[in-house]
């Protein structure tokens, strides 16, 4: 089980480097690439999915703080809906700049969030 647990915070890490850097990348862009889209949708899945293999491992390396979890699911979800409604605005030909500096502000807040608290 340990071993499912730091598979899925590498993918968790991953999402992370989606989400930031594909908002560095793209900045001038003003659209919100798939790249950050899915980095958006990982985070949610494998946070989900490793704060349900804490709960199931109950030791003390793998304890959870559901405040913080509270905290980092809604951070998450402004993340991953602010690169829905900015890639939905770009397959429109508009600009999507804003979504895109809320998608990935907000991703680094999440960052943060997890390595201050």
């Amino acid at each position: 089980m340990d071993f499912a647990y730091k598979i899925l915070v590498a993918l968790h890490l991953l999402g992370m480097a989606a989400v930031v850097g594909g908002w560095i990348a793209v900045r001038a862009g003003h659209v919100v690439t798939p790249v950050v889209v899915w980095g958006a949708r990982a985070q949610i899945v494998t946070g989900l999915l490793l704060v349900g293999l804490a709960e199931a491992i109950k030791d003390d390396a793998h304890e959870v703080n559901n405040a913080k979890i509270a905290v980092k699911l809604v951070i998450a979800l402004v993340v991953a809906g602010a690169a829905e409604i900015g890639a939905a605005r770009g397959r429109r030909g508009e600009d999507g700049s804003t979504q895109l500096d809320v998608a990935g502000g907000a991703g680094l807040v999440n960052v943060l969030v997890a390595t201050l608290w």
